[in-house]
């Protein structure tokens, strides 16, 4: 990765979901040992995506107005700060209060995102995206078995102390090192809007309509697997809690490796468009194979359906970015990408919640239901692709 810019977003976002990563597996039992009810555990868990949803679109507006390395660096410092809250966090409040601040810091990705389109062009936009992409998958391979480990090891003081260190590393490696990427500062606009407020505001554009649309059902069907999967593994096919750490692994590394590695080349091949819709297809596939997989043949067949829900999110992701910075004018990046990831955020709040309550009904219908959406949005994905095809192809007005 020659690109220095783009190295530096990749370790910011990377630690930004390290960081998340790493309170996975420790976040509930650590509450439960301060005396919280399983309820209150659900509500600290979901602060984090609700503290994004919220202020995802106030970072991308102030980016547009003062510069995309004032924001991030400002984000980064309230990550590790909220990391230092969370090593003194010996009271339910204090524990609160840290994951809220660690939301408010990592809404910084749509700032990122907007980064990456300032510096990309039409060739390489869909590979840098997915570069940045590959960064949530290495976040959540890493993380929990390090949050595990030092818990276990040293206590939640040295969780947060090593977390607080990461970021702080961070905030230096892009003070040095990360320009300023925005050419035209846009004044004009609230700074902090009401994000859903914003989205409706929006909605009348039908092309950025339909991609926010699909976004926020795409990211709720595979967040769905965040509680489910785990319990079905559990409880279903007998897996233990390490297995299935090394399950939710697996699905990562794929993740990072076609992202990484490969989303550049498919781009060149077969064009942002076509990986669109395929990625929809994909985690249809997976998403109504898990709960089917006949338990002798756990192995083989599970880990195919986990490898085309990989396949899935690591073919949408970047080129969802893509299409929708295409379609969103030059002074509007931040915010348009702030809108992307509050709708994000918001289907990370109740992805899981909806899960759990289908999952208790029957153990899956989680699984069901969200291939049926993915159906849904692999149609309106079809028809948008359908449309800008027909139009690329279109001769203009005039023209011979």
């Amino acid at each position: 990765m020659r690109n220095k810019p783009l190295l530096v977003l990749f370790i910011t976002i990377f630690i930004d979901l390290l960081g998340f990563g790493i309170i996975i597996p420790i976040l509930p039992l650590y509450a439960e040992e301060l005396g919280a009810a399983s309820w209150l555990i659900g509500l600290i868990a979901a602060s984090f995506s609700m503290m994004q949803f919220l202020f995802a679109p106030f970072w991308g507006n102030l980016s547009d107005k003062i510069g995309r390395r004032p924001v991030l660096m400002i984000s980064i410092s309230l990550m590790a700060f909220s990391y230092l809250i969370l090593a003194h966090a010996h009271t339910l409040a204090l524990l609160f209060a840290s994951r809220m601040l660690a939301g408010v810091g990592a809404a910084n990705i749509s700032t990122a995102n907007a980064f990456v389109s300032d510096i990309s062009t039409d060739e390489n936009r869909a590979r840098n995206f997915g570069i940045i992409g590959a960064a949530f998958g290495l976040g959540f391979i890493f993380g929990p078995p390090v949050g595990g480990f030092l818990k276990t090891n040293y206590g939640i003081e040295w969780v947060g102390y090593v977390s607080a260190l990461l970021a702080a590393c961070n905030l230096v490696l892009a003070f040095f090192l990360l320009p300023e990427s925005l050419k035209h500062k846009n004044t004009k606009g609230p700074l902090f809007p009401n994000p859903l407020k914003e989205v409706l505001r929006i909605f009348p554009r039908k092309d950025i309509r339909s991609f926010l649309l699909i976004h926020f059902i795409f990211i709720t069907a595979f967040s769905t697997l965040q509680i489910t999967a785990s319990l079905m593994w559990e409880n279903q096919f007998g897996l233990t809690e390490a297995e299935v750490g090394y399950t939710f692994a697996f699905v990562g590394v794929s993740i990072a490796l076609v992202q990484g590695g490969l989303i550049g080349w498919l781009t060149k091949r077969f064009g942002e468009q076509k990986l669109f819709v395929t990625g929809h297809f994909f985690m249809f596939v997976g998403l109504i194979s898990l709960p089917f997989v006949p338990q002798h043949y756990f192995i083989p067949l599970e880990t195919i359906a986990l490898f085309c829900i990989a396949v899935g999110m690591a073919f949408f992701t970047p080129t969802l970015s893509s299409l929708l910075a295409q379609s969103a004018g030059e002074d509007e990046q931040g915010k348009v990408m702030g809108l992307l990831q509050s709708v994000g955020s918001l289907s990370r709040v109740i992805g899981p919640f909806a899960g759990g309550i289908l999952y208790g009904m029957y153990y899956f219908l989680p699984f069901i239901t969200a291939a049926f959406f993915m159906l849904i949005t692999a149609s309106v994905a079809v028809y948008i692709v359908y449309h800008k095809l027909q139009n690329k192809k279109a001769p203009r007005s005039g023209t011979p």
